[in-house]
């Protein structure tokens, strides 16, 4: 597959990267990502549907609260639209040299804000519409689109949850033009994520005012999707804080329990990222169970935190008991359908070569791939299923089962007690745990 070419070439002397196994020593090539790898009855590419976040890859220049960005791309030299098409370009030739399948924006990454509604909704379509042309010409699909609804002065104080009405007007034109983005460009999935709804003090704050509008905000644009043709899942990405003090989406039982309240878990399945779960106190595997144990999973944002700083740090995920533990719950799940694991991660801010974007998508890939092999390998080649299976073993016959298939009333359950019947059964975690160290650490 060769890559993309626009005017000029961004990342000169980098070609397709490739997979060259385990033993080589090539930085610029996959070491465990093997694309058209079977593993099970899929490939590696599509289990995993890999996919670059605009916004950190080709939007960032490594700026943090405490200074400017230290690194300068070519791409962002230009302001407004022509620095856009320059950006388009050199965000399709990474994705084609890195050989991802997917990508994901927000409104604003993409294309600048005018100076007025119609002028931000004009460059919106000026630019997917080139986006459309390179999709086509290269076969790189959008795994998602979104709003940013967020960084804008005028949301200081949210966008579906403002107190002021003006606000929740102009967030609905972005998100209306998001979605309709969305839909040209045939992405498989619309996310929201509420960066500022919640609250800084609950002194000056109507919450279930707020929740109500959010609820009604979603609605809308539920409708308003289906109305244009999006037929895929609308995605809520959990976030505890940062910016806000408490959002509305703190975790995956939260966001949950909230869209079962308004009626809204038909349509709406969860983005779980994993430096969300740690900032909200769960492992990423924990938050995505809760998706899967509800029905509710959908996609994934793959990156880490640091467990040092609590803060999103956004790192490029590494460690590869995370990402096999990850991909158990994925696999359990009956893998992805229209999502995606989407690097939402950025390379640090002293990384400045242009190279180290390709260094940190690889890293990734290969730790993903390897994690999709290893779970794979321990749900079907292990002894952890039956281990587990006999954990719950009671209740998988006679009283048991009747208890779980909800057969017997509290009465009759409390007739069965018996302090006699009860004897200490082993967890075997320790087991468990040398049984994943072993199957991580053999091929």
């Amino acid at each position: 597959m060769s890559y993309f070419k626009g005017n000029r070439e961004y990342f000169p002397g980098i070609g397709r990267i490739a997979y060259e196994g385990p033993g080589s020593d090539n930085p610029l090539a996959f070491k465990f990502y093997d694309e058209n790898k079977m593993v099970g009855d899929k490939t590696m590419k599509e289990h995993l549907r890999f996919a670059v976040a605009y916004w950190h890859s080709f939007c960032a220049d490594g700026s943090d609260p405490f200074g400017s960005g230290p690194r300068t791309m070519d791409w962002n030299e230009k302001s407004g639209m022509d620095g856009a098409k320059e950006k388009l370009d050199a965000a399709f030739e990474f994705f084609t040299k890195i050989g991802a399948p997917h990508y994901c924006f927000h409104d604003r990454d993409i294309a600048p804000e005018g100076s007025t509604v119609g002028e931000s909704e004009k460059n919106l379509q000026t630019i997917t519409n080139l986006a459309k042309e390179r999709q086509d010409a290269t076969g790189v699909k959008l795994l998602w689109g979104t709003a940013n609804v967020f960084s804008h002065p005028r949301y200081m104080n949210g966008a579906s949850t403002n107190p002021d009405y003006n606000v929740v007007a102009n967030a609905a034109a972005q998100v209306k033009a998001a979605l309709e983005a969305t839909v040209k460009l045939g992405g498989e999935n619309y996310v929201f994520w509420g960066g500022r709804e919640g609250y800084m003090s609950l002194w000056n704050t109507e919450m279930g005012r707020e929740l109500d509008h959010m609820a009604r905000f979603l609605t809308m644009a539920r409708d308003y999707g289906r109305k244009i043709g999006f037929k895929g899942p609308f995605l809520i990405e959990p976030k505890p804080m940062e910016p806000s003090k408490h959002q509305y989406d703190f975790d995956s039982s939260t966001v949950v329990g909230f869209l079962r309240k308004y009626e809204l878990d038909r349509d709406f399945k969860l983005n779980i990222e994993a430096n969300h779960a740690t900032l909200a106190q769960h492992s990423f595997a924990h938050e995505l169970e809760i998706a899967r144990a509800e029905g509710m999973f959908g996609s994934v944002d793959a990156n880490r935190g640091d467990p040092q700083n609590g803060w999103d740090t956004d790192q490029f995920p590494f460690d590869v008991y995370d990402t096999t533990e990850a991909m158990v719950s994925i696999l359990k799940s009956g893998g992805f359908s229209t999502g995606g694991l989407n690097f939402d991660a950025k390379i640090r801010r002293n990384s400045t070569d242009r190279e180290d974007l390709f260094l940190a998508h690889i890293g990734g890939m290969d730790a993903f791939a390897l994690g999709l092999e290893k779970a794979w390998t321990l749900l079907n080649d292990s002894e952890l299923p039956g281990l587990v299976k006999e954990r719950y073993a009671s209740f998988d016959k006679g009283q048991g089962q009747d208890f779980e298939n909800g057969k017997m009333t509290l009465d009759q359950l409390a007739a069965e007690a018996d302090y006699g019947k009860v004897k200490p059964i082993s967890g075997k975690q320790e087991k468990i745990e040398n049984i994943i160290n072993r199957i991580l650490f053999t091929k």
